[in-house]
């Protein structure tokens, strides 16, 4: 049976901005207040997703949110038209005016956390999507991503979806951007590797002291009960408190995996010799690739401004894995010498791919941020939305939606124009046509 890694991109909403609102988040904080272009932005993270899908990779389309999140706003008592709410809440809470406009769903990544069949006590795919409880903006995001998810994967005999976690700090998710999956075949059985920044009921455990740990380990505990792994599916490893401190706001800025191969900076693990072991361990096979980056070559600075480990690593039709990476990477010294070294060494990682996001960049969202991972086999692709699938067709028609809908350009005072709310409810509302996705936002009921 044929077995593969799917990635599904987070289309780029049309109210991409920078109002700087993560903090812990570098790029995203250096950047604010400045002109975004959503047309650009989208078609960048389009143009990505059709290039790998002509690699021969299976790739796939989520929807973006509706914002502003006029009924987060309402919530908060704000009051009146729509176009009254928006004035009021710029006027009196311009903060929280800002957060509700927040295109941050285009990092799906942060969507889910998702196990595959193999590993699985039923059988099923299982998603869990992420409460996103550290940050104010993304926390408005879990209920329509798991209506999106149950649209794109819906028959319920391939397909299991769970609510995201309490929301509390206590149960931080943050998804798939602190969460691999390491197996031989992607159809078989794997071992998922879950990081941590922090204990949550447990204060004397070490903690980041400048950035928050958005992720604590009673949340990754609780997905793998939910998903029902076995205690050999599973690894928890704690991320290194000081890289966090340092600008890696999750495990996916500073490691990333695929199949047999675990890509990581030196600095990445607070205990990077017990979790090596563990891998092993669990693994089922010797042929395993543990590549460390060492601070002598790179340095956490580079890597977090370059976003060398917020790359793609896949697994190509020929036989290679190959990193999809920022052209940041490329232009800096060390970092493109590194990966220049890299494919000469005796791992699968054999070619390097540099692509345009700077859109994404700038906002603190490397190649790795704006796709989710789904490992399948044929039959449960096939159960997929196949609308949501990119091919050719699917490419221009979502090209030529983004290009009639989207603005060229937003200023963050652009944000309260109602007429930009509109233009954004009649996208999303012929973009569920095209994906066929069924009255997954609000405004449509």
């Amino acid at each position: 049976m044929k077995q593969f890694e799917a990635n599904f991109d987070g289309l780029v909403g049309p109210t991409h901005n920078y109002a700087g609102l993560s903090f812990g988040n570098v790029a995203s904080k250096s950047n604010a207040n400045g002109v975004s272009k959503p047309k650009q932005a989208a078609l960048q993270g389009l143009q990505k997703m059709k290039a790998l899908a002509d690699m021969g990779m299976v790739q796939g389309v989520l929807a973006p949110q509706e914002r502003p999140d006029i009924y987060a706003l309402r919530r908060l008592g704000f009051s009146g038209s729509d176009a009254n709410v928006m004035q009021q809440a710029y006027k009196q809470a311009p903060h929280i005016f800002l957060a509700s406009c927040s295109a941050s769903s285009m990092w799906t990544a942060n969507a889910a956390t998702v196990s595959p069949s193999g590993d699985t006590a039923d059988a099923k795919i299982h998603f869990t999507p992420a409460n996103l409880t550290n940050k104010y903006h993304r926390s408005l995001e879990p209920q329509v991503t798991g209506n999106i998810l149950k649209a794109t994967f819906a028959d319920p005999d391939y397909f299991a979806h769970h609510e995201h976690l309490p929301d509390n700090e206590h149960f931080g998710d943050e998804g798939a951007a602190n969460h691999t999956r390491l197996c031989q075949e992607y159809g078989g059985n794997g071992v998922e590797l879950f990081v941590f920044g922090r204990y949550a009921f447990d204060e004397s455990k070490p903690a980041p002291q400048k950035y928050p740990a958005r992720q604590t380990y009673e949340a990754c505990e609780a997905v793998a009960r939910l998903h029902g792994l076995s205690e050999n599916n599973v690894v928890f490893a704690q991320q290194n408190p000081e890289v966090i401190d340092a600008g890696v706001f999750h495990n996916d800025v500073i490691a990333v995996g695929n199949q047999n191969v675990l890509f990581y900076h030196q600095q990445a693990f607070l205990n990077t010799q017990k979790m090596r072991t563990e891998i092993l361990q669990k693994f089922g096979s010797d042929d395993f690739h543990f590549i460390e980056v060492p601070d002598t070559e790179v340095s956490v600075a580079d890597a977090v401004k370059t976003y060398l480990f917020n790359t793609q690593v896949i697994r190509l039709p020929n036989g290679n894995m190959a990193i999809i990476a920022p052209k940041e990477c490329e232009n800096n010294v060390a970092v493109s010498a590194y990966l220049a070294k890299l494919v000469t060494l005796n791992t699968p990682i054999k070619e390097v791919h540099y692509f345009d996001v700077k859109q994404s960049m700038q906002n603190g969202g490397g190649p790795a941020c704006l796709r989710l991972r789904v490992a399948m086999t044929e039959v449960e692709k096939d159960k997929v939305n196949q609308h949501t699938l990119i091919n050719q067709s699917s490419y221009n028609g979502l090209c030529k939606w983004v290009n009639k809908h989207y603005r060229d350009e937003l200023h963050v005072a652009d944000l309260i124009d109602p007429q930009l709310l509109i233009e954004s409810r009649t996208a999303l509302d012929e973009l569920t046509q095209i994906l066929h996705l069924g009255s997954v936002y609000r405004f449509q009921n």
